[in-house]
């Protein structure tokens, strides 16, 4: 049997798969937890990442594989000097310090928004890289002084296996500063910080989905990628099909054959790893909702789910609107949660439901942007990530949206979707074809009740008014 192993880094641990090249069989998992961040600065140290990883390697017996793939946490800017040390933690991509660069960034091209969203897809937000890198030039001069390279934080990884420095298009597509419609990086975008810097030797080559970013030892090390791209590999996303994930943040997002360009910069037209493109609406807040209401309730997780379904859609009229953290989409940075319709009569059911249902719709407004940009997508909507063995979520993500929501059975899709890139490269096979053989993205479905979609569409509107009335809040 060749084994393949798949890693995801992200913001709150290392998780990896080893699996079988030819079948995709699972044949083990490890993980090993990163440690916490709070917005709105939020920074790691990526040696903990390193960390980690070994960590759960070690879990695993330090197996021998023959292909490996390092799939992470999009947008973080991670800064080395000349001789590749680092020069400061890693700032991620759910710090919002960088909000005003955004909005300065934006300002210098004459076309604005959609100038920025035709050069490179997107639309400058505080979690993209090219900010992170304008507010560093603005803010710390000696470290600036000391960059010579800037990595995302799956290059990083990759370069600890293989020493070299590189990086994917999938990931890459998300910095601000590389175009997925001509595959090449935007010099003149990074002139806007620094036009005396020599920025083709700071950045890395951008390889090509069945491309090796080198070996770690006698391991083939394929490029990586983004954990949504890698997520689409893992959950054998075709057209049409429509990923909502439940993380600390949420995304929905889809695959398409042409990169789109959002100048509402509400849609990131990001590439995928495969070598088609990943069009996706990102919200800051949503299983972080529902935790702030499980913590406050005094209950576990169970026991929040078993409250938010014995209240009755709506949640009698209390209605909550979920930037807890500043938001993404719609960009408000600086924004904070608002509840709304609070009644003396108020029930504790009620709270929880209102949580819940607070994170649908705002995932909801998301697909509609999405939908808006892409053309409706009518596959199977799929539900991943942590949220997504919630039965709360389950049902109530369906209500909202009035569809049957799919419970993929692998739940770890991103080091599943790594774990496909590194089989890919081993065997030079289109990694889609790779997941289709492996038959990944089977689920359960879980289908809501016409009287359930009915009332959520009424309590949809009642968000939508609380949510416009608190514009510029």
């Amino acid at each position: 049997m060749t084994l393949v192993a798949g890693v995801d880094s992200s913001t709150q641990s290392t998780k990896i798969e080893l699996r079988d090249a030819e079948s995709g069989a699972l044949i083990a998992r490890a993980a090993s937890p990163h440690p916490p961040v709070s917005p709105p600065r939020s920074e790691q140290d990526p040696m903990s990442w390193w960390t980690a990883f070994e960590l759960a390697w070690e879990q695993l017996g330090s197996p021998a594989v023959a292909a490996i793939s390092i799939a992470g946490q999009q947008h973080g800017m991670v800064v080395l000097d000349s001789d590749r040390r680092l020069v400061r933690p890693a700032k991620l991509w759910n710090d919002t310090e960088s909000a005003a660069d955004a909005a300065w960034l934006v300002k210098q091209l004459p076309a604005g928004a959609g100038g920025w969203a035709e050069a490179v897809g997107s639309v400058p937000v505080a979690a993209f890289t090219v900010t992170k890198l304008s507010w560093l030039h603005r803010n710390e001069p000696d470290a600036w002084s000391r960059m010579a390279h800037v990595l995302l934080p799956h290059d990083w990884l990759t370069m600890r296996l293989t020493g070299n420095l590189t990086t994917d298009r999938g990931d890459a597509s998300g910095t601000g500063y590389w175009s997925p419609s001509t595959g090449e990086y935007r010099w003149d975008l990074l002139d806007i910080i620094d036009r005396d810097r020599d920025w083709t030797a700071v950045v890395p080559p951008v390889l090509g989905p069945l491309q090796s970013a080198g070996a770690w030892g006698d391991v083939i090390v394929g490029p990586g990628t983004g954990d949504n791209m890698a997520a689409a590999l893992g959950l054998g996303l075709g057209p049409g099909d429509v990923v909502i994930s439940l993380g600390t943040s949420g995304t929905v997002y889809c695959v398409a054959v042409n990169p789109t360009h959002d100048a509402t910069g509400s849609i990131a037209g990001f590439a995928d790893a495969s070598g088609r493109f990943l069009p996706l609406a990102c919200t800051l807040n949503a299983t972080k909702v529902t935790e702030m209401a499980r913590r406050l309730l005094g209950v576990d997780h169970a026991e929040l789910d078993r409250l938010a379904l014995n209240a009755d859609p709506g949640a009698g009229g209390l209605t909550m609107l979920p930037y807890l953290d500043g938001e993404r989409t719609p960009n408000r940075p600086q924004a904070t949660g608002v509840v709304g319709g609070l009644r003396s009569d108020g029930t504790r059911e009620q709270f929880a439901r209102a949580a819940f249902e607070a994170v649908a719709c705002s995932l909801y407004d998301a697909y509609q942007a999405l939908a808006a940009a892409c053309g409706p997508q009518e596959g199977r909507l799929l539900l991943v990530g942590g949220g997504a063995r919630s039965s709360a979520y389950q049902q109530i993500v369906g209500h909202v949206f009035g569809r049957q929501v799919t419970i993929p059975h692998d739940d770890e899709v991103v080091a599943t979707g790594a774990a496909v890139q590194a089989a890919a490269v081993l065997t030079r096979t289109d990694p889609s074809t790779v997941a289709l053989h492996w038959g990944l993205g089977t689920g359960s479905p879980v289908r809501p009740t016409a009287s359930f979609v009915a009332a959520a569409a009424f309590d949809r509107h009642r968000y939508e008014d609380l949510r416009d009335a608190t514009v510029g809040w």
